[in-house]
């Protein structure tokens, strides 16, 4: 009884916070701070270069990850941790990281799914709404999209990314990576209705200012392997909610990695 009271106190509490949260006046959450900025940038630079050399590996290219466990059909999901987020004053450095295994699925079956971006409503809800794509040479492309996040309130976002793919087949062995870097990240209120708009920058609440997705495959074992790892940078909690809205904004990017790494796998196995 003690045990539900509590955790019926724990949601009472968090639902009056995002409430708060939600009406809380959009100046106090403008654009990213410079120092922030900076400091993603300089994460992402980092993360760049270790993927650099993770795939120039003449073995696997996939970060390190207990196989056994993906093949077991376990989704393993890693917090990166940032260090620096601690420093960075008004916002929040996030870096996550899932591993999977689909049996039977191909190199190509991934890229197949991922490339097609006009089917992302369908394979990809109820998160994305809308996508739509501008094929650019090399492999490259330009992706806008719609994306919902919904946990007690609900964020309607649309995101600009920049999406290039490169296969790295080596001594027969089907492989490969993606990197998606955001461009654009912006608010829209009332979404779906007349009043819909995309919000400036000085109104937007700050739940998503970045965001840089990175897959790796490879094909062996009888199978693939997946790896998603997905950068973001969001305001973090005002001051008087922390407690409650902390880790509201910080479940928010490991469950859309998550629910993309199981959406991903899913379609695979079809």
């Amino acid at each position: 009884m003690k045990r539900e009271l509590h955790f019926i106190l724990r949601r009472v509490c968090l639902l009056i916070a995002m409430f708060l949260l939600a009406l809380a006046p959009a100046r106090l959450f403008p654009e990213p701070p410079a120092a922030a900025t900076a400091a993603f940038n300089s994460y992402i630079g980092g993360v760049e270069a270790r993927l650099a050399r993770e795939h120039a590996s003449a073995g696997s290219i996939l970060a390190p990850v207990d196989l056994a466990r993906v093949r077991q059909g376990e989704l393993v999901i890693e917090d990166l941790k940032p260090a620096r987020s601690k420093d960075l004053d008004g916002a929040l450095l996030q870096d996550w990281r899932g591993t999977a295994f689909v049996p039977g699925a191909k190199a190509a079956d991934f890229e197949r799914v991922m490339k097609d971006f006009a089917a992302f409503p369908r394979n990809f809800s109820p998160q994305i709404l809308q996508t739509s794509a501008v094929t650019k040479p090399d492999d490259q492309y330009q992706v806008a999209m719609r994306v919902r996040q919904k946990h007690i309130i609900t964020v309607v976002l649309d995101m600009d990314y920049d999406t290039k793919f490169v296969r790295l087949d080596r001594d027969g062995a089907a492989r490969g990576y993606s990197i998606s870097r955001s461009t654009r990240v912006a608010e829209v209120d009332g979404a779906g209705t007349p009043q819909e708009r995309v919000l400036p920058s000085n109104e937007d609440h700050g739940y998503l200012w970045r965001i840089n997705n990175y897959w790796t495959y490879e094909e062996r074992d009888g199978g693939l392997y997946i790896q998603i790892e997905s950068v973001t940078l969001s305001r973090s909690a005002p001051a008087g909610l922390g407690w409650a809205v902390k880790p509201f904004i910080q479940s928010v990017p490991r469950e859309s990695l998550e629910f993309t790494l199981r959406s991903v796998s899913a379609k695979l196995r079809t």
